[in-house]
Order: structure tokens, then C-alpha cells, then sequence
């Protein structure tokens, strides 16, 4: 989740640390406050940006990326898993 207030840095540091641990597909989203007694949001990511993380993450070497303001952990899961071991065992 992004939007907590973590650095551009942090971000490229835990693609590379994925990777390196063998994570293939990778989701993105923005953290959203689900009370007011939850950590608040510390800036909102658009969605050119959500692209631009995706981009870099798939040239860092992820199968697959689901990158979004409403993605979710779980977003779309089964079929970006089926889709990229496909691809990988072909």
C-alpha cells in the first residue's frame, strides 16, 4: 500500500528486495483510512504514478504487476497468478 508516506527510495528498495526473494507478481495500491482512529493518508498517489511503479517494477524484473489506486492485495490474484506461471513454464 502506498500513500503512507514512504519515499521514492523505499519504494525501488522493497521492489529490489521482492525480486531478490523470488516474488514474481506484484500488487500496488493506495492505503486508504478505514476509521478516523486508523493512521491517517499521507498524500494521495495518482494514477500516472501507479503506471510509472508499474512500469519500473516490470522492468525490474516482476511477470506481473497489478498497479492502482483500488488495487487491493488480492486484486485479481488468481488470474495474474495463472497468467504468469503460464507465461514462466512456456
Amino acid at each position: 500500500m502506498l500513500g503512507l508516506g514512504e519515499t521514492c527510495a523505499e519504494i525501488r528498495k522493497t521492489l529490489d528486495d521482492l525480486r531478490s526473494a523470488g516474488c514474481d507478481i506484484l500488487t500496488l495500491g493506495q492505503y486508504l483510512q478505514p476509521t478516523p482512529r486508523h493512521i491517517p493518508v499521507e498524500r494521495y498517489v495518482t494514477p500516472e504514478k501507479f503506471d510509472a511503479w508499474r512500469d519500473e517494477a516490470r522492468a525490474g524484473g516482476f511477470a506481473d504487476v497489478a498497479s492502482g489506486p483500488f488495487v487491493r492485495s488480492s486484486y485479481r490474484a488468481h488470474s495474474l497468478y495463472t497468467q504468469t506461471r503460464t507465461v514462466m513454464t512456456t
